[in-house]
């Protein structure tokens, strides 16, 4: 399922003419190269963390807000390593479209970036938001994401994984 911040009422007004909604993604590796994968609240599916790029805001600016609400970390706790080079997309399936007034949503374009985690792992907490995007979390292999996320994400998962391999 989507992530439950893409359907921010703010950044809805953010899609582009293509009906592609502005979004970042955050892989945080730790000092052995794993990467923080983490579960859906209330579901069984795992992802990294992402969310949408409101108005006015730039991706780097979007990252550390979104790195916040949804898993506690401030930029104390990562040094930022890299970040993808272009926009990255992905259509959405019809049954996760937003529809209504305004433009259609049909996918995100994201800008990934690559963050090692220095701080404490108690310092993770999923209680900066409202609604909680996460309630379980783990270190995994670098490239295990791209074989257990969402059929519809994976391309992008190996596209930003790729190209961040570079910065670790």
């Amino acid at each position: 399922m989507p992530n439950s911040s893409d359907n921010h009422d703010a950044a809805s007004s953010n899609i582009d003419t293509d009906g592609y909604r502005p979004n970042v993604g955050m892989v945080i590796c730790d000092q052995r190269g794993r990467v923080f994968w983490a579960r859906r609240a209330g579901q069984s599916g795992w992802q990294f963390p992402q969310g949408g790029v409101n108005p006015g805001e730039d991706p780097v600016q979007a990252m550390y807000r979104e790195l916040h609400e949804e898993v506690g970390l401030t930029a104390d706790h990562i040094e930022l390593l890299g970040q993808t080079g272009d926009w990255l997309k992905y259509k959405l399936p019809a049954r996760y479209r937003r529809q209504g007034p305004g433009a259609e949503c049909i996918g995100q374009k994201q800008r990934w970036f690559l963050l090692r985690f220095a701080g404490d792992a108690a310092q993770i907490s999923f209680d900066h938001h409202e609604n909680p995007e996460f309630d379980r979390w783990r270190w995994v292999d670098y490239w295990y994401p791209v074989n257990h996320v969402i059929y519809f994400k994976r391309h992008v998962y190996k596209r930003a994984l790729n190209e961040l391999k570079s910065f670790l």
